[in-house]
Parts: C-alpha cells; sequence; structure tokens
C-alpha cells in the first residue's frame, strides 16, 4: 500500500520491481528514475509540428518543465501563431517552419526530435519526412490510420537509424503505474474482468476528428484507444480474440463519416476478459479491474491531469496515494534519456502498431457481426 510517506524513488522502485523488466519493455516506468541516473550532456531540441490547442495547452507547458529537453522550432501553417508561441517559450523566429519548406529541418543541428501533433492521417507521410531529415520522432496517438502505414513509419526509422516514440503519456501516469504494481502483486487476487470507458460529447461536425480520411475513424480511433490500450497495459497481457459493434446516427451531421459509439470485448490467453466502450455522445472515464479478492478502480481512467487510483481492502474501496511526474514531461524526458542510453525506450512504433492491428480486427468485427480471433 503506497501513503503519502512513500518517496518518489521508493514509489519508482517499487513498481518497477513488481512490473518486471518484460512489462517495462512495453509500458514503461516513470520519469521518477531519472533521479537515479546521470543527465544526458545537453537538452535535446524539440520541433512541434502542429501547434493547436493540444499542443499549446498541454505539450508545450509540459516541455517547458522538462529537465532534458527543451522547445526549438514550430512547424505550422499559421505564422501569426506560430509568432506568438515561439515568443512564449523564447523559440528563434528564424526557427519557425511551415507545411512548404518543412523538410529544410534537416538543416537545423538544434532539433533532435520532431513531435507530429497532426491529424491521424498526416502522422505517416510526416513521420517519414522527420526521419529522412534526419531527426528521431515522437508521434501523437493513435500511431497511424492504418496497420500499413505503421510498418511505414518504423521501417522508415530504421532506415534513417532513428527512433520513435508515440504519444502514449499513460505510460508515464503515477496512478496508472500504482495500479499495475497492485495488479502484478496479485493484491486482489487473480485477475478476472476488466471494464474500460473512455468517451466525450463531441462538438463542431466539421472538425478533422469527424473526417474520414483525416481520422481514420471515429471515437474508436481517438478516445477508444484508451479503452483498447488500458485492457493491454492492465492485464499485461495480448488479446487473443475481439468481438465488438458500432453505431452512428447518420442523421446527426456529426456522425456522417464515423461512428459515434463502439462496444468491444477482448479475451486474453490467462481467461481475463474485457469488456470496453467508447463514444463521441456522452462522457465516460472510469477503469475498472475485477479479480478474484476485489477490484481496483482508475476514475478517471484517462485523463492529462487528476488521475485516481482506489483499490478495495477487506471489501471497502479505498483511495491510494501515489507521486509521480506530470505525464506530459515523463514522456519528453523519456525519450531523451533513452536516446541517451540511460533509460529504456518505452512506447515504441511496435506498440502503436499492435494497437493499430486489433482496431482493424475491431472494425472488421464489427462490419461482420462475427469475432476475430487475433
Amino acid at each position: 500500500m503506497l501513503n503519502r510517506s512513500v518517496s518518489r524513488r521508493r514509489f519508482l522502485a517499487s513498481s518497477v520491481a513488481a512490473i518486471g523488466a518484460a512489462s517495462l519493455a512495453r509500458f514503461g516506468s516513470s520519469l521518477s528514475l531519472a533521479a537515479d541516473v546521470a543527465s544526458p550532456a545537453r537538452k535535446l531540441g524539440f520541433a512541434f509540428v502542429g501547434i493547436g490547442n493540444f499542443a499549446t495547452h498541454e505539450l508545450l507547458p509540459g516541455i517547458a518543465n522538462c529537465k532534458y529537453c527543451e522547445p526549438v522550432a514550430l512547424v505550422s501553417g499559421h505564422l501569426d501563431n506560430a509568432k506568438r508561441v515561439a515568443a512564449k517559450y523564447k523559440i528563434d523566429p528564424k526557427f519557425i517552419y511551415n507545411y512548404d519548406n518543412y523538410d529544410s529541418i534537416r538543416d537545423n543541428p538544434a532539433i533532435d526530435v520532431v513531435y507530429i501533433v497532426l491529424p491521424n492521417g498526416m502522422h505517416a507521410e510526416y513521420t517519414v519526412r522527420a526521419f529522412a531529415a534526419g531527426k528521431h520522432v515522437m508521434c501523437e496517438k493513435p500511431m497511424a490510420n492504418t496497420v500499413a502505414e505503421c510498418q511505414q513509419m518504423i521501417d522508415a526509422g530504421k532506415g534513417a537509424g532513428k527512433k520513435l516514440q508515440i504519444g502514449y503519456r499513460m505510460h508515464w501516469d503515477a496512478a496508472t503505474l500504482a495500479c499495475i504494481d497492485a495488479l502484478r502483486k496479485n493484491e486482489i487476487g487473480k485477475l478476472e474482468i476488466i471494464e474500460t470507458a473512455t468517451g466525450f460529447s463531441i462538438g463542431d461536425p466539421k472538425q478533422w476528428r469527424l473526417n474520414r480520411k483525416l481520422a481514420g475513424g471515429g471515437c474508436m480511433m481517438d478516445i477508444g484507444i484508451y479503452s483498447l490500450s488500458a485492457a493491454r497495459y492492465l492485464s499485461g497481457e495480448e488479446p487473443t480474440e475481439v468481438f465488438a459493434n458500432t453505431y452512428q446516427d447518420t442523421s446527426d451531421p456529426r456522425f456522417k463519416e464515423v461512428e459515434q459509439h463502439c462496444d468491444f470485448q477482448l479475451k486474453f490467453p490467462s481467461g481475463v476478459q474485457a469488456s470496453c466502450l467508447s463514444s463521441y455522445a456522452t462522457p465516460l472515464n472510469r477503469y475498472v479491474v475485477h479479480g478474484s479478492k476485489g477490484y481496483c478502480v482508475l476514475e478517471p481512467g484517462q485523463a492529462y491531469h487528476g488521475i485516481k487510483f482506489s483499490k478495495t481492502e477487506k471489501g471497502v474501496l479505498k483511495p491510494v496515494d501515489v507521486v509521480g511526474v506530470d505525464q506530459f514531461v515523463g514522456e519528453m524526458d523519456g525519450f531523451a534519456l533513452a536516446l541517451a542510453g540511460k533509460a529504456p525506450f518505452m512506447a515504441t512504433g511496435e506498440e502503436g502498431l499492435q494497437d493499430m492491428r486489433i482496431i482493424e480486427a475491431i472494425y472488421a468485427s464489427a462490419r461482420s457481426g462475427a469475432s476475430v480471433k487475433l
């Protein structure tokens, strides 16, 4: 049981030991481990490609608090906004690029990592071009619209001798890590059932998330991927079978092209079953893991900040206090440490590819009305 007296370093040490090397290889550790390693020789320079709300409200404030990274360049189609952002984060205005001169980033040695924060349908192209420019890449999830595009991105990185990390920020969330730690220690007994639910009511029907070409799908691609990823990391297994249903009210202008609800079930080798929901029409944000002796709750299950972990003790659900770094600081500093050889690589392209393989199977099951073996 973690409590307020547990130091950040002690929490990380116990979590890492419990999760084990195999799990770390596919999930991750908190950047609290940075306290135990030497710093990289210098801060890595990040270029952000796309500076919409997510980049300006979460990623850039996050990197401003990083120990091993700093923002050095921006790529945007809106020069005036880029100038304002550059001024706020002390980025040299000459390092503002647009989508026409994007490839010239190869000539800027200050850029070590390119962070792709564009619509899903643009991820593969801009990742491949960043690798061609000789840069490492971080790319937001979902990794791409198709398995083929994911593989193209992985191959491009290997061909360039550069690394790829996908923006699975939950891999560095302290409450999530604490929950995994408890599950691996069998604190609620043998795992039996996982319930994950993620959703919100989406607004403007003209936004890119509701455009199939740009988004690749609807709620499943954008918010349902959290439910899928959670089922995988909470179970510590890969699913062997999936059955899914989707629904869209095509009279609603938001859902002319993409699904508004997706309900899918996963079977895992140990017998664990996961029931997962995602929606673009109602708020959902809760993960529950049921074991033979009790259950754990993450609520909200995913959020930029403030995730809470609770666990039953003698039948009573109690909150568990945890400590850890900010998710965005964690994922960026974690990549810097990994590139410096001081931490394992987490949230790799292969992780994003696996989610996309399962998502394609989810859509195939929904179309056919039959389960799909994985």
